[in-house]
């Protein structure tokens, strides 16, 4: 076992993006840590911010949401280090991921942002993904603040939809 709790907690972020072929959102993560009595929430975010300053985990924020996934180092030093985990932690996350992987898969499939533009307007910016592919991909201009809050809001809902729309056309 590892003496320092937080290279334990470092690598089990790591095993934890491993077993998963899609990324996490700190949320998420931070959901089994905590309760699982792991570390406490500040502890966590310490261990996510060294993972992605020394470049094992990389994020990307949509809509105020960070999403993670492991690098080609985090993946190395995993492999080096995996074994230092017990089998009773890999057993904790295994049983964390299988029971909640539909809802951790569905949260950061369907995703949807917009910023402003130099032109005035924004561009909203929306996606759905099946693990690290994307389905599709779909930028638009809308003129107001407003109006790409509700097209994020309700790609959510109606992304199958479209989706859906757009296969039938283009094929039809």
């Amino acid at each position: 076992m590892i003496s320092e709790p937080t290279t334990l907690y470092k690598l089990m972020v790591l095993y934890m993006l491993k077993r998963v072929n899609f990324p996490l959102s700190n949320g998420q993560m931070s959901e089994f840590f905590l309760d699982k009595s792991y570390t406490n929430y500040f502890t966590f975010q310490q261990v996510i911010n060294d993972l992605q300053e020394s470049s094992l985990i990389r994020k990307e924020t949509v809509r105020n949401t960070s999403l993670y996934e492991m690098t080609k180092e985090g993946e190395e030093v995993l492999y080096y280090f995996e074994n230092k985990l017990s089998d009773v932690v890999k057993q904790d996350i295994e049983e964390f991921l299988e029971k909640n992987r539909f809802e951790l898969r569905m949260e950061n499939s369907i995703l949807a942002d917009y910023y402003k533009t130099t032109g005035n307007d924004y561009e909203v910016h929306c996606e759905v993904r099946e693990g690290k592919r994307k389905l599709i991909d779909l930028k638009m201009s809308a003129a107001t603040e407003e109006i790409a809050e509700q097209i994020c809001e309700n790609w959510q809902k109606k992304s199958q939809e479209v989706y859906s729309y757009l296969i039938h056309t283009m094929l039809g």
